[in-house]
C-alpha cells in the first residue's frame, strides 16, 4: 500500500465499537422509566441522534428543568451504558484496517468524546490499544465536543497529512478541524440523510477505508 496519508484518525463509538443497539436500549430504559415514548427502530434513533448530546436529549423530550442533564440524565445513561458495554463487539473490518494501516507505516490515533479512562479500558478489552500512537478523549462523560482536542493537536502537528473516519456530522467537523480529509461511516449512530449534507465521502463498510488510504 502506497502511503498517501501520514495519519489515520479514528472515532471510537459507532466506528470502532458497535454500540448502537446498546445506546438505544439505554435511552429507551430511561424513557420507559418516565413513561415517555421510546425509540422504535435503529432508523429512528439514527435520524434523531445529534451533538451536543444534550440537544439530542431535548429532542427526545426530556425536561431539563426538572432533571438536570449533567447531574441526573448523563450519569444515569452512563451507568446503564457501562453495564452493557462489555458485550459490545468491534465493527466488522476494523481489525483488518488497523493491521493494513500499521503495515503501511501510517500513524494511527483516536479522538473520542468518551471520557479518557473509560476509553482506555474499552480499547484494552478489545485488544487493540497497541495500534494507536495517540489516544485523545475528554475529561468528563458529558460527550460535548472533541473539536478542541483536534484543533490543539493540529497546532502541534502542522505537517501531518490526515485522513479521519467517523460516523456522525460531528466527525465531519472534526475532519475540518484537523485540516485533512474525512470519511463518514453509514453503519454508526447517524442516518445517511444527516451525513449526506456534510460534504464528505461516505462508506458503507469499515473495510472501505482501505480504498482511500
Amino acid at each position: 500500500m502506497e502511503k498517501k496519508y501520514t495519519h489515520l484518525v479514528w472515532d471510537f463509538n459507532g466506528t470502532i465499537l458497535d454500540d448502537i443497539a446498546l445506546c438505544i436500549r439505554c435511552v429507551n430504559t430511561m424513557l420507559e422509566k418516565r413513561n415517555m415514548k421510546t425509540l422504535d427502530s435503529v432508523e429512528e434513533y439514527r435520524a434523531i441522534m445529534r451533538f451536543p448530546v444534550i440537544d439530542y436529549y431535548k429532542d427526545l423530550g426530556f425536561d431539563m428543568k426538572t432533571e438536570d442533564y449533567y447531574d441526573v440524565l448523563a450519569p444515569e445513561w452512563v451507568a446503564l451504558y457501562l453495564a452493557g458495554e462489555p458485550n459490545c463487539p468491534m465493527m466488522p473490518g476494523v481489525l483488518s484496517v488497523l493491521e493494513a494501516a500499521k503495515a503501511a507505516g501510517v500513524t494511527q490515533m483516536l479522538i473520542s468524546a468518551t471520557k479518557t479512562d473509560q476509553l482506555l479500558g474499552q480499547l484494552q478489552r478489545l485488544g487493540i490499544s497497541h495500534y494507536f500512537d495517540e489516544i485523545l478523549g475528554l475529561d468528563n462523560f458529558y460527550a460535548a465536543s472533541k473539536i478542541q482536542l483536534a484543533e490543539a493537536w493540529r497546532k502541534e502537528h502542522p505537517d501531518a497529512v490526515v485522513l479521519s473516519v467517523g460516523d456522525t456530522d460531528h466527525d465531519a467537523a472534526l475532519a475540518d478541524a484537523l485540516g485533512g480529509d474525512g470519511l463518514l461511516y453509514l453503519g454508526g449512530h447517524q442516518s445517511q440523510e444527516r451525513l449526506s449534507v456534510c460534504g464528505k465521502p461516505m462508506i458503507r463498510e469499515i473495510k472501505d477505508i482501505l480504498k482511500y488510504l
